[in-house]
């Protein structure tokens, strides 16, 4: 979860590197670039690291009452970071997803193919230096026993000064989302591996004719203009115009799967409720207000390049979508989308929620 300037996922800050990426590179470079974050003193500072912690194992409880989901697995402990934390815990989880080494070779797709290693590893730190101010909080499948909840603390405290709302409230906010990924994840550990073979299929190098790449980027700059979809627009459309079809449907899948994760997590935060979080419904409304504002040019640009907009249309068609099924069928029967790759939606699903009720639940 992330404040205005928004992107999450684990698979979405590697996509479109191929391998040949020097993420130690990667992890010193960001870690050099990133600002150190809000002024605190080591009081507060620590207090929010534990306040922070202990959230993250009482929102387990409610988390799994709301979804029916993880009942009786563990509940490890989150680790609470700062931005550094959160940028070589990004690398590794990229190096671990994509299956490289530390400056693999070769051919590869994407812009590792033609900037490899060092070069592809220096702008993949500037990259996660920016992306470092924006994370609230990040679940990791891919790393350590039962995967790993990070918690990025000088950023958490920064949004909720910024958006003046309680602080123990927020914190508690946030760990429900991120709590509500472990959960998907530990109830549906296939979805690991289904996240990890789409990332495979980005990677491989496909040859095909250099007119028929022509066509469709020539058609996706038509199309960019009179589509209104997130996933058609700036640098996300031109990304799956210039693919093959089965890579494109490999950038739909976790397209999808992104928007329903995401969209999950942000139902289960809101639907706990103010039992849970007192100041819930001031909390949503500000920080809806502070995603929604208006960025400067050169925000914009870089929202456009790292397909951050497109993040932000996951939330918002996300929960809809979960909504909209949740309210015509329970949650019981919404769990059926955990079960394998055929029950999660279909991109015009997302949209058109009835249909996938309609096609999985008959």
């Amino acid at each position: 979860m992330t404040d205005s300037t928004e992107t999450t996922s684990s698979d979405e800050t590697g996509r479109g590197f191929g391998a040949s990426v020097d993420w130690r590179l990667a992890s010193k470079t960001g870690s050099k670039l990133a600002p150190k974050g809000p002024s605190t003193s080591r009081y507060t500072f620590d207090a929010a690291f534990a306040e922070l912690a202990d959230a993250s194992v009482r929102a387990e409880g409610p988390v799994r009452e709301t979804t029916g989901l993880a009942d009786g697995l563990p509940v490890p402990d989150a680790q609470i970071v700062d931005r550094s934390g959160w940028i070589d815990a990004a690398a590794a989880s990229m190096k671990h997803l994509t299956g490289e080494g530390e400056t693999s070779g070769g051919a590869a797709g994407g812009l590792g193919g033609v900037l490899g290693g060092k070069p592809a590893g220096l702008q993949a730190g500037a990259m996660l230096a920016f992306l470092s101010t924006a994370i609230l909080g990040q679940y990791d499948p891919f790393t350590g026993e039962n995967g790993t909840l990070l918690l990025v603390a000088p950023n958490i405290i920064a949004v909720e000064r910024a958006l003046r709302v309680s602080p123990s409230d927020f914190r508690l906010w946030v760990c429900l989302h991120e709590v509500t990924h472990r959960v998907q994840f530990s109830s549906a550990p296939w979805l690991g591996e289904y996240m990890r073979d789409s990332v495979s299929v980005l990677s491989e190098s496909v040859d095909e004719p250099l007119t028929e790449l022509a066509a469709r980027v020539s058609g996706a700059l038509k199309n960019r203009k009179e589509s209104h979809r997130a996933e058609d627009a700036g640098i996300l459309g031109l990304l799956r115009a210039t693919q093959a079809p089965v890579q494109r449907d490999a950038i739909d899948r976790l397209l999808v799967l992104g928007t329903l994760l995401e969209g999950h997590a942000d139902h289960v935060m809101d639907a706990v409720g103010p039992a849970v979080v007192p100041s819930v419904l001031q909390i949503r409304s500000a920080f809806d207000s502070r995603r929604r504002r208006k960025q400067n040019p050169l925000q914009r640009v870089i929202r456009a390049l790292l397909g951050m907009d497109a993040k932000m249309a996951q939330y918002v068609r996300g929960k809809a979508f979960v909504d909209h099924v949740v309210g015509v069928v329970g949650m019981e029967r919404f769990n059926t989308v955990w079960t394998d790759a055929g029950t999660l939606p279909l991109l015009d699903e997302i949209e058109h929620p009835d249909r996938w009720i309609a096609r999985v639940l008959g």
